[in-house]
Order: C-alpha cells, then structure tokens, then sequence
C-alpha cells in the first residue's frame, strides 16, 4: 500500500514563541478543525493532545516537543508543538532541524517577550521559513498594534501584514483578510466563520494594507515587480506564489490574527499553510557532511535523519525522523552512517501525541517515528547500505548550569549511572562529566527548570533518589616570580637504597620569555597540560651531574605535583622548570629516587615563588527587559561582575559581562526572581584570573584545614 500523502502534499510546521503564547492551545484547535479531534482540550483541563505527559500536565506548560498531523484538505500538515521556556531549547531546535515553517506565536497582551527573540535566533539560523500569529486578541488588555510595531522593531520590515482585527479585547471576532479582501466574522463559540464584504468603515485601512502587502510581495520578484507595474495590482495566485518564494528566501513573514483560546482564526491560517507554505522538495536540499546537495524526492535514496528519541516504559526506544530522500517502508534495513550498524525498521508510525498509528510507507519530506533503533540516536543519519550519506547535525547549545549529583542511598550508584545514561540519550543538552578533578558527578544543563524536569525524571523513571551539591570549582595555581630549590632524597633499609638530589629553579612562564639566565640549555621540551596551560622543561644539567636517563624521571614527579598543587590541590599552569644540578650514587641511584627528588624540589620551589590562585570567568550575556536593567545590573555587582558593555534592542537591554563562576551558583534561580522569568542568559568559558587577596587567603585556610582533619 503505497504512503497516502505525497512529498507535494506533506507540510512540516513546528509552533513557536514564549511561554504563554498559546501554541498548545492552538494545535488543539487545529487539529479539532482537521477532524483529528472531536473536542477541544485545554491546558487548564490537562487534556490536550500535545501536552500529555504526567510533568507537563503537572506542571502546566509544555516541556517536550509533540509530534502531532492533521489532514486537511487534501495535505498532511505535521505539527510540532514546543516549549516555551529557553530551559527546554533543545527541543526547540530539534525541531526546526526538521520543519519547513516556523509559526511564532505573539501574545496580543505582552508583544514580543524575550523567549521570542531567542528563539528566533534558531529560525534566522535554519533560514526556516516563518509566519507570525498575534494570538489572544480577545484578552483584555490586547494591543495589536503595539504588537506589530514590535514585531516589526525585533525582526525588521518583512513582517508584512496579511490579517488584521476589527475589535480586540472581549469583543474580537471580526478579521480582515488584507489577502483575499475579505471580513471573517465569527460566532462568539469560535470555528468556521461567515465571509462578508469589507465595511466602509474598514475599506481604506483595508486597501492601504493590501497596496502594502503587494508591494511587499512584488518587491522580492522581478517578474511580478513588472506585472504590478504594469496592472497596478496582483491577483491572488501571484501573491501566494511570490509569498511562498519570499518566505523559501527569508525575505517575508506574513502576520495573521487568531484567538487559539475560541478557536477564531486557526482554519484560515491552516488553508494558508496548505496553500502557500512550501513542501520539503521546494526548501533547498539538504547538504551531506561531504558538501553534496540531497534533492528531497521520493524516488531518490531512502535516506532518514533522526531528531529526536524517547524512552517508553514497557515498549522501549522511540526514534523520531524525517524522511530526506525516497521512501521509507517497514521492514526495510538501513545501514546508520555514524555508527556502521544495520537497523531494521521493524514498524513505521504516524504520531498523534502519545498514540501511535501503524502505517506502511513513509515518503520524501514526512515525519514519523520507529521503535527499538538499539544503535540509532540523536543525529544519526540512516541509508540504503553503501550510500555513505550523512547529513549536517543539529548543533546544540552549552549548558548554563551545572550541579553535582549524588545518589541518597548508599550503593545506588549504578542505577544513577544508567538514569544519566538514558538522560543524555533523550536530552542532548544536557551533558554529564565524572570529574577527577574535582571528585563529583556534574550534571550541566540549561537552568534550574531544566533540572527540576531532570530530578523527576531520574526519581520517577529511573526509580533513584539524588540530591544535588554545589560544584567545586575547578581552580588552578601558579607562580609570579622565579625560585630556586633544591632536594637530597635519600633512603635506606639494607641492601639497595634510594638516593637522588636535583637543584631546580621555576618562573612563571609566558610566550615569547628569554631562555634562562646564567644556565646553558642541553634540552627543552613543551608539554601542553591536559587542564589547559604549560609546562616547559629546561635540562641544563653539566658535567654529567645527574645522568640524561634520570631527567623523564624527574619530570614525572613534577607533572605528578603538579596535579595537587599546595594552596588548593588544583592543577598548576604555566611554569617553567630548569633542573640545572644535583648528584647521583652509582648504585642507590634509581627511577623512583629521582622521580621522589623532583617532585619534593618542585613543592619547595613553588611555595617560595609567590604563588598565585587562579579562577575561571565566564562570559555572560544577558537579555532583559529595560525597565529590569537596573535590578540586573544591582544582582552582577555582588557577584564580582565586570560588566563590558550594554546594548539596546527594541525593548531589551543586551548586557555582555565576565564574572568569576564561583559567583554564579543558582543564578538561573536569582535572574527569574528578580526578572519574574522575563530575562534569559548565556555563558561560557572566557580565561583564568587571578583571585582577589582576601578570598584566596580563605581557601588556602580552608584546604590546609580540611588537610588536616583527613590525615587525623
């Protein structure tokens, strides 16, 4: 049995936009129009198709993203709805990855919010085609207007017009179709609407757009730039056909009107997707990791790209894909490029939520999902055997956050292990480090909602108990001046004994130094240190002093040291060491003996040479409203910020800081508080500095202490 849709007639949209926004809201509709449904659910009932997991219900937004497809009209159009908060980003640009058009939702009440403008980063990234939805007209505080001005503040001119409301706040239920010149009137229970003539009242803000929306078309194709100039008007074919080449190129993005909430507008803006909003074969093809281009056809290469996966209980591994290239059938076996192993797709699905319909035949540009893929995940890209296909995968974005992680109970630590395993199967942003550096488990993710979902995951469906612990922080020690040192190990308990003594100096080294002073160089090596840094090593040994056998000996028990230094026990950086004495015994001289001598020589020589603790600072980038900038900027301050500089966009202040990571422990939590969730941030690693007098005085008291009370 052949696949019901062809590539022509499937349409890939993922809903977008800041929590609140009402994407699920507006799938439920969509869906409800297409037949899918036979009643609408809400978020507040927690009966939605999309939202219906147990956290997302409990905790009343969405957290993953939901496969979901309607039939209409004679096309398929997949729907993938979204998070709304930055934590869950990751679901956000898997599904872009995949998506032909973007629908950002805007609050009527709130404009753009800053969940918007991040998000829209990802859809300039992916050139995804884009259509804005103002949503919420019938609240009553809704400014369409302002709105608009925002839209057209944060993204530029080619947010275009296509639909605007007569009323707004709790009488909307009129909108204009400045496309087809038409009034839609709606019944105050929402759904299909009765088409009117455009009101005198309406007509010239109606024609005024609609020369506005023309021209914008026009203007992106020289074709229909000539037959406007030439007729003064487009017919409605040539609009849909400019509009489509407009958005394919990133040049329009056509704004429509719609109250999710009472299901006004969705059927329109669903007959706009159907009719104007490209298939998958009429994007750009994808390219290969090779460079090559993949036409999207159904009689090309079965070639599938996985996006995401989710655990069942009790079924197993659920992959989800789309289809770039031929057709896809069950039974089939495609060989996975990044892992070399063949996979049988036992059972190909259509997704509708959590159910899972059975279908036969999957073509070109069609999402869907399969089971039990043992070694398939994330990002793999699947083929017919010897193709050698792989395509670009997706890129996704550091963590913000990190925490330590420990199981309750004695003994629990395999099952954690395997609940992280399965964690970082599903969720590629998040990450999990075993640090023997720091002696803990670190959990890096996206923020401190992000870990709430990852606690309850790990409790519910990994059946372990943890607690998180603040990280330690990984510093590093390292010396401003030269000293000198040198040290006899000498050892003896009847036959053999030990003996080895090495004169040593050590300096700060920094690129582009002089070579030692008043030593003659036999040898230098560089060892680029596993922990970031240098270390460089002189032998000026002369006269034989210490044998060349003896040296690699010596600079073991330095590199040894230097993995525990003496004020913290962290990891020393850019030293120069120059070994330029010391004596040997023609029989108690050994490996070990020289290795002990160098170790002890370098300790001494170190605490003489002013040493000095360094920490890490992070950039950080924060986007907040600019009535918050002040609050923001008072929270950095106490964190020993330096803040670099500010920048205005529309609305929001963009603040470029470096600050210490010792100061950043729940910040995530501090920034919502002080935000009440309306500022997001970005942060990753900048350089080491130095750590002012004061604080590095308490950690060397602190270590030195903890030191002691071990050894007792």
């Amino acid at each position: 049995m052949p696949a019901e849709f062809d590539t022509n007639h499937v349409k890939n949209i993922v809903l977008l936009g800041h929590a609140g926004s009402g994407k699920t809201s507006l799938a439920e509709c969509m869906l409800f129009e297409a037949g899918i449904i036979q009643r609408r659910g809400s978020v507040a009932a927690r009966n939605t198709v999309s939202d219906y997991h147990e956290l997302e219900q409990e905790r009343g937004n969405s957290i993953f993203s939901t496969l979901m497809h309607a039939r209409w009209r004679g096309y398929k159009i997949n729907l993938i709805d979204t998070p709304g908060y930055d934590d869950f980003v990751g679901e956000v640009i898997s599904a872009l990855r995949v998506a032909d058009t973007g629908v950002m939702l805007l609050n009527a009440a709130m404009g753009v919010e800053v969940g918007t403008d991040i998000t829209w980063r990802y859809t300039e990234q992916f050139r995804t085609p884009m259509i804005f939805a103002v949503n919420q007209l019938d609240h009553e505080k809704a400014d369409f207007d302002k709105t608009v001005q925002q839209a057209k503040e944060h993204f530029g001119s080619k947010v275009v017009l296509v639909q605007y409301p007569v009323q707004q706040g709790e009488g909307f239920h009129e909108i204009i179709d400045l496309l087809r010149m038409t009034m839609y009137k709606f019944l105050d229970t929402g759904g299909k609407p009765e088409k009117k003539p455009i009101p005198d009242s309406e007509r010239a803000r109606a024609d005024f757009l609609h020369k506005e929306l023309v021209e914008a078309i026009a203007s992106n194709d020289e074709s229909l730039m000539e037959k406007y100039f030439d007729k003064g008007e487009l017919d409605e074919d040539e609009m849909k056909d400019g509009m489509k080449k407009a958005m394919i190129n990133h040049d329009l993005f056509p704004l429509f009107c719609l109250s999710a909430e009472r299901n006004m507008g969705s059927g329109r803006l669903m007959g706009f997707i159907d009719n104007v909003c490209p298939s998958a074969n009429e994007m750009p093809p994808q390219r290969t990791r090779s460079g090559k281009d993949l036409p999207c056809r159904s009689e090309g290469p079965p070639c599938i790209f996985v996006y995401k996966t989710v655990s069942e209980p009790h079924v197993g591994e659920l992959s989800f894909f789309k289809v770039y290239s031929g057709t896809i059938k069950s039974g089939m076996e495609l060989e996975n490029e990044n892992t070399q192993v063949s996979e049988k797709l036992s059972q190909l699905f259509a997704v509708e939520g959590n159910r899972r319909m059975n279908v036969n035949e999957l073509t070109a540009g069609d999402i869907g999902a399969t089971l039990k893929l043992r070694n398939t995940h994330v990002n793999n890209t699947l083929h017919d055997r010897g193709a050698a296909l792989e395509l670009e995968p997706i890129v996704f974005p550091p963590p913000n956050m990190s925490v330590a992680i420990e199981p309750v109970n004695k003994g629990e630590d395999e099952k954690l292990s395997q609940a992280l395993h399965q964690l970082v199967e599903e969720d590629a942003t998040v990450r999990v480090e075993i640090s023997p550096e720091l002696r803990q488990t670190l959990l890096h993710c996206q923020g401190d909602m992000h870990l709430a979902v990852i606690k309850w995951k790990i409790e519910h469906v990994g059946k372990v108990e943890i607690r998180f612990a603040r990280p330690r922080i990984a510093y590093r020690e390292t010396i401003r001046k030269s000293a000198d040192a040198q040290y006899r190990h000498k050892k003896q308990s009847g036959g053999a004994g030990q003996f080895g003594e090495v004169h040593m100096r050590i300096e700060p080294w920094f690129d582009g130094m002089p070579e030692p002073g008043g030593l003659t160089v036999r040898g230098r090596e560089t060892h680029e240190l596993p922990w970031g840094g240098k270390l460089i090593y002189y032998n000026c040994i002369v006269g034989g002093a210490i044998d060349t056998r003896f040296l690699p000996s010596i600079l073991k028990g330095v590199l040894e040291k230097m993995q525990e230094g003496p004020l913290t026990g962290s990891y020393v950086r850019d030293i120069r060491v120059s070994v330029f004495d010391g004596k040997m015994h023609p029989v108690d001289s050994n490996d070990i003996s020289f290795k002990l001598a160098g170790l002890q020589a370098f300790r001494q020589a170190f605490r003489n040479a002013d040493p000095l603790l360094l920490e890490p600072i992070y950039q950080l980038e924060v986007m907040c409203p600019d009535d918050l900038t002040g609050s923001v900027m008072g929270d950095l301050q106490t964190r020993r910020a330096i803040v670099e500089g500010m920048e205005s966009e529309a609305h929001f202040t963009r603040i470029q800081a470096k600050v210490p990571l010792a100061e950043m422990h729940e910040y995530a939590s501090s920034l919502r508080s002080i935000t009440q969730g309306r500022a997001k941030f970005r942060m990753e690693f900048s350089l080491y500095a130095p750590v002012p007098f004061e604080l590095q005085k308490k950690l060397t008291e602190e270590y030195n202490k903890q030191a002691v009370l071990e050894e007792a």
